[in-house]
């Protein structure tokens, strides 16, 4: 949690309920909230006294329209160490790429969940703006995937998928729980799309940072007069989603009086919205998704055993990159592939010194801080292959140590030059006898029907190469 001392947020807006919003959910979190309701007052705050003390700018791409960028580079400019969010209502990879380029460290699409913000905002004050490319963007990268799509071969990982597809064929609860970036959205997604309830309503309702009676209102909905400011009456997303799916995004952040509630309604089938006189009877499926393990909480007395239990009818845990780093080449290719499709993008492929350079990384943020970090690198590499040197700030992380080749392939094999360039084709051939010699043991009759050629090809090329069978 940001200190008082430490973490100040100038937020650019010019809504009011939206600046409230956002500075309660930042308030809780330790921040102080500087409002500015336009850019021009913005940046003369900068210069002030005050604003020598901003640690970031959150900025509503409304307020500065066309002239968001323009608007990013001045605060850049001004104080180049100050984190820079954008908050806009367009989806466009294009708008993201030239915020970016910008100097934004990230993009937030509205109605931004609040995770999602509170995310962006512990991003910055964990990382200065000199370690900036770790910002999370993965929301703009991440459509919803087959289970076969799913990129991964970590054995919990295919444990978990299984579960997931397993449960898809099923109408059952689903609790998944895995830290932030884990791929939980994701898979409730996937899940919710290969149901037998794929066509039938759906809502995704993000339980942390709103208040009780607003969450009490979206999952139970109300009637008119029943809370202050209720001038109509509202319906939930249980009632509205009568035969289909409700998606809740961090349910352990749930009230302990709306868990109990919700319980109720999962064990009795009958929904009753705050202020009705009756209920009525609905049958909706919940999947659930949990950053923390929710049997911990129940044992703590801070989640309700009787929800816990309905939820984990099947439970699924989600993997951290760091315990899957086997996966991390495939999933930058997977990556790269789909950055390079966006409007506005070119494709990169990456070289075994930038691949080593990732597997290196812990990833706290996981699979989602992956993948932020590839589109950060290819918003700025001009070259076509990333190597360690479009990746400066993961490099100043973690030291200038040799890492050598890729520590998770175990390939022994470079393929391209410190440059970006591939290697010539027969130093790469070479590389590849030397470890099929050394992975066979010198068995040279094995090396070479594993390698596809005869002996005496395999000798030949040996003199060739100038090899030592003893290599």
């Amino acid at each position: 949690m940001a200190t008082d001392d430490a973490r100040l947020l100038m937020l650019v807006d010019d809504e009011p309920a939206q600046a409230r919003v956002i500075s309660g959910l930042a308030g809780r979190e330790g921040w102080r909230v500087l409002v500015m309701e336009s850019c021009e007052a913005a940046l003369e705050a900068l210069c002030s006294a005050d604003g020598f003390e901003v640690h970031t700018v959150l900025i509503d791409n409304r307020v500065a329209g066309t002239n968001a960028c323009d608007f990013i580079r001045a605060v850049k400019s001004e104080r180049p160490e100050i984190a820079v969010l954008m908050l806009t209502a367009s989806s466009s990879p294009l708008l993201a790429v030239e915020a970016m380029r910008a100097g934004a460290n990230d993009y937030l699409i509205k109605p931004v969940a609040p995770e999602r913000l509170l995310v962006a905002l512990d991003s910055t004050a964990r990382f200065t703006a000199a370690r900036d490319e770790l910002q999370p963007l993965s929301e703009k990268l991440s459509p919803i995937l087959e289970f076969d799509a799913m990129v991964g071969t970590d054995t919990h990982f295919r444990t978990a998928l299984a579960k997931a597809a397993t449960a898809a064929r099923g109408h059952g609860h689903v609790l998944i729980e895995g830290e932030s970036g884990t791929g939980k959205q994701m898979l409730m997604q996937t899940i919710q799309h290969s149901s037998s309830r794929a066509k039938a309503p759906m809502r995704h309702v993000h339980c942390a940072g709103l208040p009780q009676t607003t969450l009490e209102s979206l999952l139970f909905g109300h009637e008119k007069g029943a809370i202050a400011g209720a001038f109509d009456r509202q319906e939930g997303a249980l009632a509205a989603c009568d035969t289909g799916t409700v998606l809740l995004a961090g349910i352990d952040a749930l009230p302990i009086e709306i868990q109990d509630r919700l319980a109720e309604v999962l064990d009795s089938g009958i929904v009753r919205p705050t202020g009705a006189a009756h209920g009525f009877r609905i049958d909706v499926r919940i999947l659930a998704a949990s950053r923390r393990p929710l049997e911990m909480l129940v044992e703590d007395g801070r989640f309700s055993a009787a929800l816990q239990e309905k939820l984990s009818a099947t439970r699924i845990v989600m993997p951290p990159l760091r315990e899957r780093a086997g996966d991390i080449p495939a999933l930058t290719r997977y990556f790269l592939s789909g950055i390079g499709e966006l409007e506005g993008m070119s494709r990169h492929s990456i070289a075994d010194s930038g691949l080593s350079l990732l597997e290196a990384y812990d990833w706290p943020g996981n699979v989602g801080q992956l993948q932020t970090v590839l589109f950060r690198a290819c918003v700025h590499e001009r070259r076509e292959s990333l190597t360690a040197h479009s990746f400066p700030h993961l490099a100043e992380m973690l030291g200038d140590a040799d890492r050598g080749e890729s520590k998770t392939r175990g390939l022994g094999v470079l393929l391209y030059e410190d440059d970006g360039n591939i290697r010539p084709l027969e130093e790469i051939e070479a590389d590849v006898i030397r470890l099929a010699i050394g992975h066979y043991r010198g068995k040279m009759t094995e090396v070479a029907r594993r390698l596809g050629i005869g002996r005496s090809t395999l000798y030949r090329k040996l003199s060739e190469l100038g090899i030592d069978n003893a290599a």
